[in-house]
């Protein structure tokens, strides 16, 4: 699946793993050394993430039930932990750096 930024067309990530299952959302990014750029991971449902166990910092796309963004957290290092986001259904994680200001909350991604 590839995700793409609705209003601009952009490519965000061409490649999206999809993590919808307990034991894969549980395991995620954790012991990954790193990251190719243009990969991401799409963890549903997932109102909250942690780092413990990653290797490398990430930037994070909370996402509602229509793909709308709920709160962007870019460069979060490994042992932290976000807050709840209450209105968030599903989770994208990228490399950290990816993202560089170009999502921002109310924006709208389309995965295909």
């Amino acid at each position: 699946m590839t995700c793409y930024h609705k209003r601009t067309g952009e490519k965000l990530v061409a490649r999206v793993e999809l993590a919808n299952t307990f034991w894969a959302r549980l395991k995620g990014l954790m012991f990954r050394k790193t990251l190719a750029p243009d990969v991401g991971l799409l963890l549903d449902p997932c109102p909250q993430i942690h780092t413990c166990f990653m290797c490398f910092a990430i930037d994070v796309i909370f996402l509602d039930n229509t793909n709308h963004v709920v709160a962007v957290l870019e460069n979060l290092k490994p042992w932290r932990t976000s807050k709840f986001y209450r209105k968030s259904r599903r989770t994208l994680e990228v490399l950290g750096g990816s993202l560089q200001g170009r999502v921002q909350a109310g924006d709208e991604l389309n995965f295909k």
